[in-house]
């Protein structure tokens, strides 16, 4: 049974960095795309992706800000996000990129002066 555990978040101020860490457990970690989800009010959106190969891909609004990564070795997927802005604000998840219908409990990420 697939178990993601996301964490990192908190209160920065714009401009700020995070590195947000998702820990997935129960799965063959290695062979699957692995993404980054966030939800403000309104619908999920998919903001990173990583393939089993390593091969990115981001939404526009953050590309040239937040880099995905993964450690096989260690089941994780990361988000290195810098220069913030307010309207990243949201709960992050990782999921499978297509995603799995279990999600985690997400991390809170809130950019404000």
């Amino acid at each position: 049974q697939v178990q993601l555990v996301e964490s990192g978040g908190g209160l920065v101020q714009p401009g700020g960095s995070l590195r947000l860490s998702c820990e997935a457990s129960g799965i063959i970690f290695k062979i699957y795309a692995m993404g980054w989800y966030r939800q403000a009010p309104g619908q999920r959106e998919l903001v990173a992706s990583i393939s089993s190969g390593s091969r990115t891909n981001y939404a526009d609004s953050v590309k040239g800000r937040f880099t995905i990564s993964r450690d096989n070795a260690k089941s994780t997927v990361y988000l290195q996000m810098n220069s913030l802005k307010p309207e990243d604000t949201a709960v992050y998840y990782c999921n499978a990129d297509p995603p799995w219908n279990y999600w985690g409990q997400g991390t809170q990420v809130t950019v404000s002066s």
